[in-house]
């Protein structure tokens, strides 16, 4: 597809302007190892939390919401509205610990919280698991949503379709290794206005097709169940009748959310989301910039995408990939100029991602790896951790288009993520609150996912599990399970960290919970009040959520109950947090 003039305009604008803000913050990452992959610990809530949504905000996320809608209806977003229960229990219980901990990276918390070569083998190994394994499968699920985005809009084969996108991510590569995190913030926080504004327009311009109608001729097209904010439950049959199974809710709305290592969802945190968090000038700081992003992120962004979702069931009611309605949405309904627009926002959502994938990888493989097991520190050492950070942003990038070639479903890597991670959220949560976690509880934890996965997974194809099993979830429950009392096994079977590195932890961080013989005077408040805010929080989060879509859809009486609970829930949320650690 060709396009015009003004488009290639508001491209090229895009990507100079990109690369200016990066300059402007060219000499920001120079410093060392805490200025290039934390910001020097110096950014305001407000930036940190806008970089977190906009890396959430990848090319892959308004096709995947497509999809899902044209499978599930409204209801199936539950997929990843159930994560706001995780994310808001890493805001309160935390954020503040994080930044308090002082470290460069995730993986190094392992050295601090626990003790010896055990320790060390851990922190090594998941910064090769996290930093280049794993993110390199992230990295390729964004790549694979840029491919069939190109693919779609401009007619491209495969092979011309890797070679621009492999162009886009040397150009990211290169302007994140340029100014560190503080360029990658800068130009995080105006890729998501642009991305946003991207998306607004086009959801505008779609629902006002004269075959969509408008809102009220929209719902008129719809079946109701398709319009559902809640599952129906039942055998899904992707008609939209039934839209999830009770195993399947079941499992995001009180399992996944705190039992699943997924990317940017990791309970207790983890990933990009506790370099933000790090990154903030202080601890109040990282709170707000975590509360902010959760509440941006399940508030601000879905409805846009929503309602092309919804307007692309009607108008490609055949289309064998559902969720390249998006793009020819985009393709067929943009007006000129409005296309480049429309390419940019979806480029800014992409560079948003792989930019802060890049950058994060690389610090697990700086500080973790090279720095811990193969440098000693000299004169030149911040110089030496810098230059190890760009070479290391090209290893990952390069490796990633590799791993792209070897992907055929995004679908497919989301649910090896969840399922290899599944049981061990728990330990990443009380190794915070609970003594007696040790390096073995963590180690186990990490471990037998995966051996779990694939057992369940070649019983499942031997025919061992009914057919039912797997459309319960009921294999997710099992791996959860076994994972849960395999790590309770190896912590009681094995000691505890040394008595003087707990005190230690304990003191630097003040965690609160469960620390026999630790606690003191000041550190000895109760949870309760921030329990309760947590959860304030949640249901303040949902409301909100729920009312934007009840105000859309103009369905009155919701709109009063859903502000109601929207107000009463952040009334109570003020007067918890006046009494909570928060």
């Amino acid at each position: 597809m060709a396009l015009s003039a003004y488009d290639w305009f508001v491209i090229v604008a895009y990507f100079l302007f990109s690369m200016g803000i990066v300059w402007y913050y060219r000499n920001k990452g120079n410093g060392g190892l805490e200025d290039y992959f934390v910001g020097g610990r110096n950014m305001p809530w407000y930036l940190a939390g806008l970089s977190m949504v906009a890396t959430t905000f990848a090319a892959d996320t308004p096709l995947a919401v497509t999809e899902l809608v044209a499978k599930d209806g409204i209801s199936g977003n539950w997929l990843w509205w159930n994560m706001l229960i995780g994310g808001m229990l890493t805001a309160f219980f935390f954020a503040k610990l994080w930044r308090r901990a002082g470290v460069v990276t995730e993986p190094e918390l392992i050295e601090l919280r626990y003790h010896g070569q055990p320790a060390a083998f851990l922190r090594g190994f998941k910064a090769i698991y996290l930093g280049l394994f794993m993110n390199v499968l992230v990295i390729g699920w964004v790549n694979l949503a840029m491919l069939g985005l190109l693919q779609v809009f401009f007619g491209l084969n495969y092979s011309d379709a890797l070679i621009y996108v492999g162009i886009i991510m040397l150009f990211t590569a290169i302007y994140s290794s340029i100014s560190g995190l503080w360029g990658i913030a800068a130009t995080d926080a105006a890729q998501f206005v642009i991305a946003m504004t991207g998306c607004i327009i086009l959801a505008f311009i779609v629902i006002n097709q004269p075959e969509i109608g408008g809102l009220v001729g929209l719902q008129e097209k719809l079946p109701a169940s398709a319009l559902h904010f809640f599952p129906q439950f039942g055998q899904a049959d992707g008609q939209g009748t039934l839209s999830i199974t009770i195993g399947a809710f079941a499992a995001f709305a009180g399992v996944q959310w705190w039992a699943s290592w997924y990317p940017g969802a990791e309970p207790g945190g983890g990933g990009y989301i506790v370099q933000r968090m790090l990154s903030a000038k202080s601890e109040n700081d990282a709170f707000k910039a975590t509360l902010f992003f959760q509440v941006a992120h399940f508030c601000l962004r879905p409805w846009p995408w929503i309602i092309v979702a919804l307007c692309c069931t009607i108008l490609y009611p055949n289309i064998s990939e559902p969720r390249l309605g998006y793009v020819f949405a985009m393709r067929d309904f943009l007006p000129s100029g409005l296309k480049g627009l429309l390419l940019v926002a979806f480029f800014a959502a992409y560079m948003s991602t792989i930019s802060t994938q890049l950058n994060w990888g690389a610090s697990y493989l700086v500080n973790d790896l090279y720095k811990r097991f193969f440098i000693k520190s000299d004169l030149n050492e911040a110089r030496k951790m810098v230059a190890a950070g760009r070479i290391f942003t090209l290893v990952i990038m390069f490796i990633a288009l590799y791993a792209t070639t070897l992907m055929n479903s995004i679908a497919d890597v989301w649910k090896f993520l969840i399922e290899c991670g599944a049981g061990l959220g728990l330990v990443l949560i009380l190794r915070w609150y609970w003594w007696r976690i040790n390096v073995w509880s963590e180690i186990v934890a990490t471990i037998s996912p995966f051996l779990f996965y694939f057992w369940f997974r070649y019983l499942g194809n031997s025919g061992y599990f009914p057919a039912w099993f797997e459309a319960q979830n009921i294999t997710y429950f099992l791996t959860v399970g076994c994972t849960t009392i395999a790590w309770l096994v190896a912590t009681f079977i094995t000691k505890p960290e040394p008595h003087a590195h707990l005190a230690a932890f304990y003191l630097q961080v003040k965690p609160g919970g469960f620390w026999k013989n630790f606690k003191t005077e000041e550190n000895n408040k109760p949870l309760m009040w921030t329990v309760f805010s947590w959860l304030l929080a949640v249901t303040f989060t949902y409301s909100c959520l729920f009312l934007s879509g009840k105000i859309l859809f103009g369905e009155t009486n919701e709109i009063v109950m859903y502000a109601v609970i929207a107000a009463v829930s952040l009334l109570l949320l003020q007067s918890c947090m006046k009494r909570s650690s928060v």
